[in-house]
């Protein structure tokens, strides 16, 4: 009997979005298993035309619910909102529809979805993939980068989670890429240390562990 999903996702924050939240899922409830497919990004099998009829965009990861006719979902929040509004039956990383916390957590998600995946991301570009060195286009990204974690540290001061009481959405779709700053060329978190607290704090669940694992 095949799993519920098929994620194909690679070792990236954003592939990493998407299975902590799934083992996270699993955890609660252990019929919520998935298969999953590594796609090898730098050979650009994200842009074969099966892969693309799955995502136009091109870009991994994609979710293929095989419980409800093989749908494909694309783009990490949409993923794990999905995964949140489906599946979550107890609603463990949500919060009552509408209300302030719901409005919250996607307040958040945006933040992170516009904000610190794209400049991190292009943090990385240019420290680690870029044909060129263009110290301009460093520092604007490390200063940009640096500003955005000081947004999490304004949010995290005195509180656990970015939402209400518990680990939501919220964390899980931010976590992935702070946790691999030093990869960015954020060297410590020392500055932020309520970011720090929080990013260990995620990185001790069992979910995070085994999430960070996959593929």
């Amino acid at each position: 009997m095949s799993k519920p999903f098929m994620l194909y996702t690679a070792g990236t924050p954003n592939g990493h979005k998407v299975t902590v939240f799934l083992e996270e899922l699993k955890a609660l409830y252990p019929s919520l298993d998935y298969d999953f497919q590594k796609i090898d990004i730098s050979k650009n099998t994200q842009k074969e035309p099966w892969f693309i009829a799955l995502n136009p965009n091109g870009r991994i990861p994609v979710l293929v619910d095989r419980l409800r006719g093989d749908f494909p979902v694309f783009e990490t929040a949409a993923i794990l909102l999905y995964l949140q509004q489906h599946y979550d039956t107890d609603n463990k990383f949500g919060f009552t529809p509408k209300s302030n916390e719901d409005s919250e957590v996607l307040q958040w998600m945006f933040f992170a979805h516009g904000g610190v995946g794209p400049m991190q991301g292009q943090l990385n570009h240019f420290n680690k993939f870029a044909p060129e060195d263009i110290p301009y286009a460093k520092k604007r990204y490390l200063a940009e980068t640096k500003r955005l974690y000081g947004v999490l540290q304004i949010r995290l001061n005195n509180r656990e989670w970015l939402v209400g009481d518990k680990i939501s959405l919220a964390d899980i779709n931010v976590w992935p890429w702070v946790r691999i700053h030093g990869f960015s060329g954020v060297e410590s978190l020392d500055e932020w240390p309520a970011v720090k607290a929080w990013v260990n704090r995620i990185a001790e669940r069992p979910g995070a562990q085994k999430g960070i694992a996959v593929p």
